[in-house]
């Protein structure tokens, strides 16, 4: 069994093709909540559709650091709404 959660509308269409292309199927369960589907900052690029990207199981935070790297203490993980309601 797979349990995801797909934070941009690339890593589902990912997902779901990789899925697809699975000799076997698994049952998936996707968690995504209909609020990340009309969120701008969730949107994708139309290059990130390629054929050359795949699913990213972990996406790095790209925005610009308010801390050195340095000094941090410590990390948050999080995905989905929790990232972009903590942006």
């Amino acid at each position: 069994m797979q349990v995801v959660h797909p934070s941009t509308a690339a890593n589902y269409f990912h997902l779901l093709r990789t899925h697809m292309r699975m000799p076997f199927r698994k049952p998936l369960v996707v968690i995504s909540p209909k609020k990340l589907l009309r969120f701008k900052g969730a949107t994708s690029r139309i290059e990130e559709f390629d054929e050359t990207t795949k699913f990213d199981p972990l996406i790095s935070d790209t925005s610009t650091s308010l801390v050195a790297p340095e000094k941090v203490r410590k990390i948050i993980l999080c995905s989905g709404q929790v990232y972009f309601d903590l942006e």
